[in-house]
Protein backbone atom coordinates (compact mmCIF):
# COMPACT_ATOMS: atom_id res chain seq x y z
CA UNK A 1 0.00 0.00 0.00
CA UNK A 2 1.33 3.40 -0.99
CA UNK A 3 2.07 5.98 1.68
CA UNK A 4 -0.55 8.73 1.46
CA UNK A 5 0.70 10.86 4.32
CA UNK A 6 0.93 14.63 4.00
CA UNK A 7 3.49 16.98 5.52
CA UNK A 8 2.99 20.53 6.70
CA UNK A 9 5.37 22.79 8.61
CA UNK A 10 3.97 24.77 11.55
CA UNK A 11 5.70 27.52 13.52
CA UNK A 12 4.06 28.87 16.65
CA UNK A 13 6.66 29.82 19.21
CA UNK A 14 8.93 27.47 21.09
CA UNK A 15 8.92 24.25 19.13
CA UNK A 16 9.28 22.01 22.20
CA UNK A 17 5.79 22.66 23.53
CA UNK A 18 4.25 22.86 20.09
CA UNK A 19 5.69 19.48 19.13
CA UNK A 20 4.45 17.75 22.28
CA UNK A 21 0.85 18.92 21.80
CA UNK A 22 0.86 18.21 18.07
CA UNK A 23 2.00 14.63 18.77
CA UNK A 24 -1.13 14.08 20.88
CA UNK A 25 -3.48 14.71 17.94
CA UNK A 26 -4.88 11.44 16.54
CA UNK A 27 -3.72 11.10 12.92
CA UNK A 28 -0.35 12.79 13.44
CA UNK A 29 2.17 10.17 12.35
CA UNK A 30 5.51 11.86 12.93
CA UNK A 31 6.99 15.17 14.06
CA UNK A 32 10.41 16.72 13.99
CA UNK A 33 11.55 20.11 15.28
CA UNK A 34 13.75 22.42 13.27
CA UNK A 35 13.88 25.69 11.41
CA UNK A 36 12.20 27.15 8.31
CA UNK A 37 11.67 30.49 6.63
CA UNK A 38 15.14 31.96 6.88
CA UNK A 39 18.04 32.86 4.64
CA UNK A 40 20.83 30.71 6.12
CA UNK A 41 21.27 27.09 5.02
CA UNK A 42 21.93 24.28 7.48
CA UNK A 43 21.23 26.59 10.41
CA UNK A 44 21.53 25.41 14.01
CA UNK A 45 19.71 26.35 17.22
CA UNK A 46 22.49 28.60 18.51
CA UNK A 47 22.38 30.66 15.30
CA UNK A 48 18.58 30.92 15.30
CA UNK A 49 18.46 32.14 18.92
CA UNK A 50 20.33 35.28 17.82
CA UNK A 51 17.19 36.30 15.91
CA UNK A 52 18.85 37.39 12.68
CA UNK A 53 18.64 34.26 10.51
CA UNK A 54 15.04 34.82 9.43
CA UNK A 55 14.18 31.29 10.56
CA UNK A 56 11.25 30.38 12.77
CA UNK A 57 11.27 27.49 15.21
CA UNK A 58 9.16 25.03 13.23
CA UNK A 59 7.61 21.60 13.64
CA UNK A 60 7.48 19.29 10.64
CA UNK A 61 4.15 17.46 10.98
CA UNK A 62 3.48 14.31 9.00
CA UNK A 63 -0.17 13.27 9.17
CA UNK A 64 -2.56 10.73 7.71
CA UNK A 65 -5.31 12.68 5.89
CA UNK A 66 -7.62 9.66 6.06
CA UNK A 67 -7.57 10.01 9.87
CA UNK A 68 -6.94 13.74 10.28
CA UNK A 69 -8.03 16.36 7.78
CA UNK A 70 -5.68 19.31 7.30
CA UNK A 71 -8.45 21.70 8.39
CA UNK A 72 -8.78 19.88 11.74
CA UNK A 73 -5.01 19.82 12.23
CA UNK A 74 -4.87 23.59 11.69
CA UNK A 75 -7.75 24.21 14.10
CA UNK A 76 -5.75 22.32 16.74
CA UNK A 77 -2.68 24.38 15.84
CA UNK A 78 -4.70 27.54 16.56
CA UNK A 79 -5.83 26.12 19.91
CA UNK A 80 -2.32 25.31 21.16
CA UNK A 81 -0.58 28.62 20.51
CA UNK A 82 -1.54 32.28 20.54
CA UNK A 83 -1.80 33.35 16.88
CA UNK A 84 -2.50 37.00 17.75
CA UNK A 85 0.90 37.99 19.10
CA UNK A 86 3.49 39.11 16.58
CA UNK A 87 6.87 37.42 17.10
CA UNK A 88 5.95 36.20 20.57
CA UNK A 89 4.66 33.22 22.52
CA UNK A 90 4.52 33.62 26.27
CA UNK A 91 7.86 34.98 27.47
CA UNK A 92 9.59 34.05 24.19
CA UNK A 93 10.10 37.09 21.98
CA UNK A 94 11.73 37.44 18.59
CA UNK A 95 11.02 36.65 14.96
CA UNK A 96 12.12 33.05 15.54
CA UNK A 97 8.91 32.63 17.63
CA UNK A 98 6.53 33.98 14.98
CA UNK A 99 3.40 32.13 13.91
CA UNK A 100 3.63 30.70 10.38
CA UNK A 101 2.03 27.95 8.35
CA UNK A 102 4.53 26.79 5.72
CA UNK A 103 2.36 25.03 3.15
CA UNK A 104 3.60 22.40 0.72
CA UNK A 105 0.66 22.46 -1.72
CA UNK A 106 -1.91 24.90 -3.07
CA UNK A 107 -4.59 22.91 -1.26
CA UNK A 108 -2.81 23.43 2.08
CA UNK A 109 -2.49 27.17 1.35
CA UNK A 110 -6.21 27.44 0.57
CA UNK A 111 -7.14 25.48 3.71
CA UNK A 112 -4.84 27.61 5.88
CA UNK A 113 -6.31 30.86 4.55
CA UNK A 114 -9.85 29.54 4.98
CA UNK A 115 -9.22 28.41 8.57
CA UNK A 116 -7.68 31.77 9.49
CA UNK A 117 -10.63 33.63 7.97
CA UNK A 118 -13.16 31.45 9.78
CA UNK A 119 -11.38 31.83 13.12
CA UNK A 120 -11.13 35.60 12.67
CA UNK A 121 -14.89 35.73 12.03
CA UNK A 122 -15.58 33.92 15.31
CA UNK A 123 -13.54 36.55 17.23
CA UNK A 124 -12.72 33.78 19.75
CA UNK A 125 -9.17 35.06 20.10
CA UNK A 126 -10.30 38.64 20.76
CA UNK A 127 -7.73 40.02 18.30
CA UNK A 128 -6.89 39.39 14.65
CA UNK A 129 -4.71 36.41 13.79
CA UNK A 130 -1.22 37.45 12.66
CA UNK A 131 -0.19 33.97 11.49
CA UNK A 132 1.56 34.13 8.13
CA UNK A 133 0.84 31.63 5.37
CA UNK A 134 4.00 31.08 3.35
CA UNK A 135 5.24 28.55 0.82
CA UNK A 136 7.52 25.88 2.24
CA UNK A 137 11.13 26.37 1.19
CA UNK A 138 13.47 24.32 3.34
CA UNK A 139 13.53 22.67 6.73
CA UNK A 140 16.66 22.20 8.80
CA UNK A 141 16.23 19.69 11.65
CA UNK A 142 17.30 20.87 15.09
CA UNK A 143 19.90 18.99 17.07
CA UNK A 144 18.90 15.54 18.36
CA UNK A 145 18.81 16.83 21.94
CA UNK A 146 15.90 19.10 20.89
CA UNK A 147 13.82 16.32 19.30
CA UNK A 148 11.02 15.18 21.65
CA UNK A 149 12.59 17.51 24.23
CA UNK A 150 9.69 17.63 26.67
CA UNK A 151 9.37 13.86 26.64
CA UNK A 152 13.05 13.64 27.56
CA UNK A 153 12.77 16.56 30.02
CA UNK A 154 9.22 16.54 31.46
CA UNK A 155 9.89 19.54 33.69
CA UNK A 156 11.24 21.60 30.77
CA UNK A 157 9.85 24.99 29.79
CA UNK A 158 6.76 25.34 27.63
CA UNK A 159 4.34 28.19 27.04
CA UNK A 160 1.91 26.02 25.06
CA UNK A 161 -1.36 24.52 26.22
CA UNK A 162 -4.60 23.48 24.59
CA UNK A 163 -7.39 26.01 24.81
CA UNK A 164 -11.02 24.92 24.74
CA UNK A 165 -11.97 27.10 21.79
CA UNK A 166 -14.70 26.09 19.36
CA UNK A 167 -14.12 27.63 15.93
CA UNK A 168 -17.12 26.05 14.18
Amino acid sequence: MENTYQTIYLAGGCYWGLELLLQEIPGVINTQVGFSGGHIKNVCYKEVTKGDTGHAETVMVQFDPTKLECVELLKEFFRIHNPTTLNQQGNDRGSQYRSVIFYSSDAQREIAEMVINKINITKKWGAPIVTRVEPFGAFYPAEESHQNYLQKNPSGYTCHFKRELNFD
